[in-house]
Order: C-alpha cells, then sequence, then structure tokens
C-alpha cells in the first residue's frame, strides 16, 4: 500500500510542477495573463507540499523524481502540444522509470 501511495503522489507532484510551469511558461513566453502566472506559481507551491509527503529521505525523493518527471514531460508534450513521442522518447522514458523505480523501491537491508 505505501508504494501505491507514493506512485499516487510522484504522479500528483509530477502533474502539478509541469502544469505550474506550463502556465508560467505561456505567461512568458505566449504573452498570456498574469493570472496565469499567478495560478502556475500556486500550483508549483503545491507540488513542493505533495513532494514531502513521500516516505523516504529528501534525497533519494528528488532523485526518483526526476525519472517520473522525465516520463511525464514526454506525456505532456504528446497530450497538450501534440508532439507525438519517437521511439527514443520512449525508450529514454522507460529507462528513467526504471532508474525511479530502483532508486525508490528497491529493497534495502
Amino acid at each position: 500500500m505505501q508504494v501505491l501511495s507514493s506512485i499516487f503522489y510522484f504522479l500528483l507532484a509530477g502533474l502539478c510542477e509541469i502544469g505550474g510551469g506550463y502556465l508560467i511558461w505561456r505567461w512568458l513566453r505566449e504573452g498570456k495573463s498574469w493570472k496565469e502566472a499567478l495560478a502556475g506559481s500556486l500550483i508549483l507551491t503545491v507540488y513542493g507540499l505533495i513532494a514531502t509527503l513521500q516516505p523516504a529521505n529528501f534525497g533519494r525523493v528528488y532523485a526518483a523524481y526526476g525519472g517520473i518527471f522525465i516520463t511525464l514531460a514526454i506525456v505532456w508534450g504528446w497530450r497538450v502540444d501534440g508532439i507525438v513521442p519517437d521511439r527514443f522518447d520512449l525508450l529514454g522514458g522507460a529507462i528513467a522509470l526504471l532508474g525511479a523505480g530502483i532508486i525508490m523501491y528497491a529493497p534495502r537491508r
């Protein structure tokens, strides 16, 4: 059960980080409203809070989160921006997820 809640927190944190960053990106790069920047900033703050719910130490959580972020960013680009991932995106994402899984969930003494 702890692994499932950890995966949920990773996914939720990733969506908050990418979504918040995306809103700030749109504000700066596409001239969107300052309200998008404010919403993005608040969502990024929530991302930081969610990460603290993970059961592991800071370094391990953030190292593993990198793999989750890579994969979610590929999916975001595909579903939101319409950039279809190629085989190298998929391979890189799979390797990143494998690394994240090892870092977080490998049995330790």
